[in-house]
């Protein structure tokens, strides 16, 4: 199976458990993998059958634009849903750090993989 990625997205969300997080919107940087089979676009050319990698980087912004957490796991969850069900994507891998969460590290966060390759 092709794959097509995402990398290096960053978001602007409010995502945080602790009282000072909530009324704040802090970065959140995503890269993610799709399962596509990019033989039928590529065999005409054709956008309208390729994963349209613009059109999920809108949806994962308008997404953390809407979306007020505490988890970054939970974020994690409900935007592979939200994905994998709009766009038709039977897999992804999707890895989701939270910079600056831990003073000593570059980033924290999560790596989860759902459907089937």
């Amino acid at each position: 199976m092709d794959r097509v990625f995402i990398e290096g997205l960053e978001v602007d969300t409010v995502i945080g458990a602790y009282d000072w997080e909530r009324g704040i919107r802090q970065c959140l940087r995503l890269d993610l993998s799709f399962a596509w089979d990019n033989r039928p676009a590529a065999a005409g050319d054709d956008l309208t059958l390729a994963l349209d990698y613009a059109r999920v980087s809108a949806r994962i912004q308008a997404f953390a634009e809407q979306s007020q957490y505490q988890l970054v796991e939970t974020f994690a969850e409900r935007l592979a849903e939200a994905l994998m069900s709009e766009f038709q994507i039977p897999w992804l891998h999707l890895k989701l750090t939270k910079p600056g969460a831990v003073p000593a590290a570059k980033g924290v966060g999560v790596e989860i993989e759902r459907g089937c390759r």
